[in-house]
């Protein structure tokens, strides 16, 4: 298989290709060895999905910290 590496895709990309590799290994057509490197694909793209996912919650939480304690970045007049 010839993939970009993962940690260099996007979230949607990555949950693009994941789409991708769950419908190829539901299809069943796939021998065992090539079933094997879907999956692992598989697992190295939903790591990938949750880091961008587990990066998201923590600057939204870092944002409403920030709000709650009025350094939002807005400049006061």
């Amino acid at each position: 298989m010839t993939n970009p590496d993962v940690a260099k895709l996007s979230y949607e990309q990555a949950r693009e290709e994941l789409q991708d590799v769950v419908r190829r290994l539901e299809t069943g057509a796939a021998t065992l060895e090539e079933s094997m490197e879907l999956w692992e694909r598989g697992e190295a793209l939903a790591t990938r999905c949750q880091e961008w996912l587990d990066g998201a919650r923590e600057r939204l939480a870092a944002a409403q910290q920030g709000r709650a304690a009025g350094t939002d970045g807005q400049e006061e007049v």
